[in-house]
């Protein structure tokens, strides 16, 4: 009988055993390695040096902090997950979080709402994103390519709550879109000079950057981001900010690069404010069907408050240029806190040309704007590409004089704005005929911070520049002349 007995306990405690999946830090105040937990449970890491294999899902107590603070690979098994109740750092120069097998990816990472977490110089791959439910984040110069949707559904970076800094990063090739944050969360996130490209493979109706509400007094921040579309991934557009819940939704999206989506940005919802600035916008057409989108800005709601201020903007070959629909309402340009500046070119379908569609009844002020990029335009030449009361007397009107287009410029300054240099965008190398005798080049970033400065010679000319992808601008000058260009970096 003794014997019967010991059999069926030593049966039941392998079976037991050979189910655990799961290993919890013990909640103690403990800060864990990799080594730490792989002394603690061989079962759950193994390996040493800068090689590791997570084997089960891993917990990390509300009290107790898991650090990674030299540069090493954790390969994680298929399904599993990283679950983090207290702290989570990782400091390293390079760190790597990968699929064991590629074609069997890990679950994710999912950050509780009172964790703390800093993930800096990472590699994240083959896994099911990043679902953060915590306020204190954040994701600094990493790469994250070739996620599915797991743990996190509905982006790479799926965001809860508070004010998460998302800084530095580069997103491409993901199943699903790069950021998002739910509908009915409040969260105004920091989301500033990341490269985001060909994300939403799964070619959902989905942005690459998918936003909802924000916080009442807090500001969501889209901020020199390059957000570049996939030709093969046509329901993938570049930016929204939606409010659908009735809180609040306040944005800036400035200085961004935009190219190659189903559209460049929308702005959707009640009880919405954003400013939108100093954006490249363009090529956005790649579904081709004006019906369904297309355009550089689309600003759209059924009930007011809503405002969307626009400066700087630089609109081509898109479907549209700019849509705004239903109670929607949008400053292009006035005579007092406006300058206007924004840029038209090319943006039209089916054989139409449309920088403007009001399509309400509201007068959109839209002054000292560039409708036809370099033409002198005429007034009947900026009526022709706006679409407003003039087209159709149910619609609002659009108070576009005065318009810069038709501003004539000396010789002089005219010859001297047509230099130029290319590629642009350029990855390392600029190239430029020198024909002005300029002595200097200087680069600036978006903040008026100088970040490169040489003297240059004249005549043909290459230039070695080594920069983070983002929106520069270049200055070229000597004693007695001076011009300044954008400057894009993939």
């Amino acid at each position: 009988m003794r014997k019967i007995t010991l059999s069926i306990l030593l049966a039941l405690f392998v079976f037991v055993n050979s189910n655990a999946q799961d290993y919890t830090t013990p909640n103690t105040g403990v800060v864990w390695t990799l080594d730490d937990i792989a002394a603690a449970s061989p079962t759950s890491v193994s390996g040493s040096g800068s090689e590791y294999t997570l084997l089960e899902n891993l917990t990390v107590a509300e009290n107790d902090t898991f650090i990674v603070d030299s540069d090493l690979t954790l390969s994680i098994e298929a399904d599993l997950r990283i679950t983090i109740f207290g702290t989570f750092s990782v400091t390293a120069d390079a760190v790597t979080f990968t699929a064991v097998d590629e074609s069997a990816p890990y679950d994710g990472f999912r950050f509780e709402e009172n964790s703390i977490v800093n993930i800096q110089n990472s590699t994240i791959e083959y896994g099911g994103g990043l679902r953060v439910l915590n306020e204190d984040f954040t994701l600094n110069n990493c790469t994250l390519s070739y996620n599915v949707s797991g743990v996190s559904s509905g982006g790479v970076v799926s965001l809860s709550r508070g004010t998460p800094q998302i800084t530095n990063n580069t997103f491409t090739y993901n199943q699903t879109p790069a950021i998002n944050s739910a509908a009915n969360r409040q969260v105004s996130a920091y989301i500033f000079n990341n490269h985001i490209e060909a994300n939403n493979q799964d070619n959902s109706n989905r942005p690459q950057i998918n936003m909802g509400t924000t916080r009442a007094t807090d500001t969501l921040k889209i901020i020199q981001n390059t957000i570049i579309g996939d030709p093969a991934v046509t329901r993938a557009g570049g930016i929204a900010v939606a409010n659908f819940t009735g809180g609040d939704l306040l944005a800036i999206i400035d200085d961004n690069i935009i190219q190659g989506n189903r559209y460049g940005i929308t702005v959707i919802g009640a009880n919405a404010f954003a400013y939108i600035r100093n954006n490249i916008i363009e090529d956005n057409n790649i579904e081709g069907n004006p019906n369904l989108g297309g355009s550089g800005i689309s600003i759209n709601t059924s009930a007011g408050p809503h405002l969307v201020v626009a400066s700087g903007n630089e609109f081509r070959r898109n479907l549209w240029g700019i849509t705004v629909i239903g109670e929607a309402t949008i400053n292009l340009g006035d005579d007092e806190d406006n300058p206007g500046g924004n840029i038209f070119s090319e943006n039209g379908n089916n054989g139409v040309t449309y920088a403007l569609y009001n399509n309400t009844s509201h007068e959109i002020s839209a002054k000292h704007n560039c409708w036809i990029e370099g033409e002198e335009s005429t007034e009947e030449d900026v009526e022709g590409v706006i679409f407003h009361s003039v087209d159709d007397e149910s619609l609002g009107e659009v108070i576009f004089e005065p318009f810069l287009c038709g501003v004539t410029v000396g010789v002089e300054e005219n010859s001297i704005e047509n230099f130029g240099f290319y590629p642009n965008p350029l990855t390392d190398e600029l190239n430029f005929n020198n024909t002005y005798s300029f002595e200097v080049i200087e680069i600036y970033g978006v903040q008026g911070n100088l970040i490169f400065s040489r003297e240059i010679t004249e005549g043909p000319q290459t230039i070695e520049v080594n920069l983070p992808s983002g929106l520069y601008f270049a200055k070229f000058f000597n004693n007695s002349q001076s011009v300044t260009k954008k400057l894009i970096v993939k």
